[in-house]
């Protein structure tokens, strides 16, 4: 039941051409074996999957930050920003969200704010789960100023199988958090990078939903108050 309701998500309208192109591939294997043309159904519905839209309630309390992608915690560390964005070299927070072929690829804001600057630099397309590809890989680089006058750097990055990073954020635009950005096809990664002596609420391994799984709290400690583990615990405003 559950995989029949998870086939029922809506698809986003950027998959409907690939999802045509796989389904028309499909008929002609189907010409030439039932074999390669079972390969070609799976195939198609696996493309339905990659591009799936579900509905996600994100929290709007002030200083929430929140995950910007589906897929798994894979490098926390301090970095510095990246160098087109002239934020010079002191290290941030980085958190790195690595999206696998079967993650939902919509990217969601992972805070409320106005977009200052966006920035896309042509780059190499390595195992975006490696920590070079932060600066090496095809990458489209988004600035965030929330009310307070906070920045915040979301940096979508194109991986191995990846080959095309799609941005709708244009400066000067306002978004809430939660509200989608973007998406990058097919499997690639989402850095966040946050101010100096933020503490991190996710832990590397940890698997994290695009605008609902709380990575940070720029108003709260909650580190100190709930634990990382506990943070569910704490209500959030969800209008």
């Amino acid at each position: 039941m559950r995989a029949l309701t998870s086939l029922l998500i809506p698809i986003h309208p950027e998959g409907h051409r690939f999802i045509a192109i796989f389904a028309a591939i499909t008929l002609v294997l189907f010409l030439a074996s039932d074999f390669l043309g079972w390969i070609g159904v799976v195939l198609t519905l696996w493309c339905a999957w990659f591009f799936r839209d579900p509905a996600r309630i994100s929290p709007q309390n002030e200083g929430v930050v929140v995950s910007p992608a589906d897929g798994v915690v894979n490098m926390i560390s301090e970095a510095s920003p990246p160098p087109e964005l002239n934020m010079g070299d002191a290290p941030l927070l980085r958190i790195s969200v690595f999206m696998n072929v079967f993650n939902a690829h919509i990217n969601r804001m992972p805070i409320g704010g106005q977009v200052k600057r966006t920035f896309y630099r042509a780059g190499q397309f390595l195992s975006a789960d490696l920590d070079k590809a932060s600066q090496a890989n095809e990458r489209q680089t988004l600035l965030l100023e929330t009310a307070n006058a906070t920045q915040i750097v979301v940096v979508q990055i194109a991986g191995l199988v990846a080959r095309r990073i799609v941005c709708w954020a244009e400066e000067g635009q306002s978004f809430k958090t939660g509200e989608r950005f973007g998406l990058i096809r097919f499997g690639s990664r989402c850095d966040i990078y946050l101010p100096q002596g933020t503490q991190a609420l996710v832990g590397v391994g940890q698997s994290a939903i695009a605008g609902e799984t709380i990575i940070a709290d720029l108003g709260h400690d909650l580190g100190q108050d709930l634990g990382a583990g506990d943070s569910a615990a704490r209500e959030f405003n969800t209008d």
